[in-house]
């Protein structure tokens, strides 16, 4: 064999020894785990994304849905999978920054067992009115008055015990003075369902939720939690123009790995969810179901994951409020 063969050879070997972990990593398969149901919000958002991710992260990418005990099933399973970049949790906020604040005692540490990647997408909540309530309440302080003067008005439908959505409730309830009742349901489908044939007077419910039934005049917004009037919702007046200038909420959904991740990882995923949210067709799709796109940089969401974690700390103290198992 000539020389300028040999070399040619070596170099080719040599080549493909260096692209081997390159290459073995893109055969590999990533799994986006969400803690919550088929088919809702989250996965409005992660499968759009995983889509994104196919052949650029891994070869192949898979949304698994772990369900139940409000997301921390999910939470846990990710904490305990390999920090190899190839299990990403995709969670709300309140089970990294509402529930360590409401359990006396959690499986995991949202600060130490996991490392941010980016938030995804931001929403309000809305405190929505059905046919339960007469129809010359129109306003946040119309219902006020209204549960001032029957005390058996004064309930409100929440999908979760201890979620964000509740704290909105009972932030509302230290306001007024007045024992407003939380009647916790087990998701926004059958909370949806009972508002709308008036089982239940209002609720605090998602935005993207209760937009079409708002949209339609089945319902009536009387006061949506974001810092500012939603663009989605823009007749909606804020809790905080009402007066309840500490009541804003503005929940995210946001991707985490598990701690110890090759650094390298969470910059490149924390790339990709940027040019993913940056598709017009996603962005649109988005905006239907009342979602608002938000990407950040690791240390950006690392920062808003502890600023969360404080800030919930006193209101669910000044609540008295314990989560139960």
């Amino acid at each position: 064999m000539h020389r300028r063969s040999v070399l040619k050879s070596a170099g080719a070997a040599a080549m493909a020894a260096a692209l081997r972990p390159a290459l073995a990593q893109q055969d590999r398969t990533a799994f986006v785990i969400s803690g919550f149901p088929a088919g809702g919000m989250g996965d409005q958002v992660a499968r759009p994304l995983a889509e994104k991710l196919r052949g650029k992260y891994a070869s192949n990418v898979v949304v698994d849905t772990r369900v139940g005990a409000g997301g921390r099933i999910a939470v846990e399973y990710v904490r305990r999978a390999s920090a190899d970049g190839m299990t990403i949790l995709q969670i709300p906020s309140s089970p990294m920054t509402l529930y360590p604040n409401t359990y006396r005692k959690l499986s995991y540490d949202p600060l130490a067992d996991f490392v941010p990647v980016s938030t995804t997408v931001t929403y309000a909540f809305v405190l929505a009115a059905g046919p339960g309530v007469p129809s010359e309440v129109r306003t946040l302080a119309d219902y006020l008055k209204w549960v001032q003067l029957d005390a058996k008005s004064a309930s409100y439908g929440v999908p979760a015990a201890g979620s964000a959505l509740h704290f909105v409730g009972m932030m509302l309830d230290k306001h007024i003075g007045k024992k407003l009742t939380a009647i916790p349901y087990k998701g926004g489908a059958p909370l949806l369902n009972d508002v709308l044939g008036g089982q239940v007077p209002v609720s605090v419910s998602v935005l993207g939720e209760v937009m079409p039934h708002i949209r339609s005049g089945r319902l009536r917004g009387l006061a949506v939690s974001s810092a500012q009037r939603s663009p989605f919702l823009p007749e909606v007046p804020t809790f905080a123009e009402q007066g309840y200038a500490d009541i804003v909420v503005q929940e995210w959904l946001g991707w985490f790995l598990p701690a110890k991740s090759p650094g390298d990882k969470v910059q490149q995923l924390n790339a990709l969810v940027r040019e993913g949210l940056q598709d017009p067709a996603l962005i649109e799709s988005l905006a239907k179901n009342g979602l608002a796109p938000v990407h950040q940089s690791p240390e950006e969401f690392a920062k808003l994951v502890r600023s969360d974690l404080a800030r919930w700390t006193p209101v669910v103290k000044a609540s008295g409020f314990t989560a139960e198992d």
